[in-house]
């Protein structure tokens, strides 16, 4: 399936309203060596944001549980989502079956040598790696990216230059952020610590499943349009 490089009636609608940070923000041109990123938490925060699907407004998810905070800024990939095409390269990756995807946009950790203060705004940021994280028996991969230009940061290519212990925080903060207090049995794992390569099919993939999930809203603006 093809991608559009350029949608014209997602830029008439840019102009005439503040778009939806999941399906109105353009992905960017280069995609996957680049991409739009739009920031739901970052390193300060101690309540865990994710956006609202129906209105795109940050929404309070949950307190961190424990002490522990995120490692690094951390939101979604406009137009992605994590359906079929994600979860078959999740079971092709790890030998297993049965993995879906989790229905949600493609998750991204951005590492910058200076944090922002506050979520709700957007960056550009190249992919470098990811973690194949699973949540039950859902695909919720989390790609591992620099914020471009960045002074420290901005220079990797791939996550195996990345500083050992900085990938060891993501990783232990995505195995406990969802822990319930008191309980023995771990609720996420992840089998693999992937590269820049692998991260861009994981890209792809949501791509294509974000068309074949929301490939007729183009169509409905274009009869909302045409009814005004």
């Amino acid at each position: 399936m093809k991608i559009k490089d350029r949608d014209p009636i997602r830029e008439m609608m840019g102009l005439l309203f503040k778009p939806h940070p999941w399906h109105g923000l353009p992905i960017g041109k280069d995609v996957p060596n680049k991409v739009t990123v739009y920031i739901e938490i970052v390193p300060t925060d101690t309540v865990k944001y994710e956006i609202d699907k129906e209105t795109g407004y940050l929404k309070v998810d949950r307190p961190q549980r424990f002490s522990n905070v995120s490692p690094s800024m951390y939101g979604l990939i406009p137009q992605t989502f994590c359906a079929e095409s994600v979860a078959e390269y999740c079971c092709e990756k790890t030998g297993r079956e049965g993995i879906k995807g989790d229905g949600d946009p493609l998750d991204i950790c951005v590492l910058a040598e200076k944090s922002l203060t506050m979520g709700g705004v957007i960056l550009e940021a190249i992919p470098i790696g990811g973690l194949r994280m699973l949540d039950g028996d859902e695909a919720d991969d989390k790609i591992i990216a620099v914020m471009r230009d960045d002074a420290v940061f901005g220079q990797l290519k791939d996550i195996s230059e990345c500083p050992e212990s900085l990938v060891e925080r993501l990783r232990h903060y995505f195995l406990t952020y969802k822990d319930i207090p008191g309980s023995a049995k771990a609720k996420t794992e992840i089998t693999h610590i992937y590269g820049r390569e692998e991260a861009h099919e994981v890209i792809r993939r949501s791509r294509l499943d974000y068309e074949m999930r929301f490939k007729g809203l183009d169509d409905l603006l274009v009869e909302l349009i045409k009814k005004k």
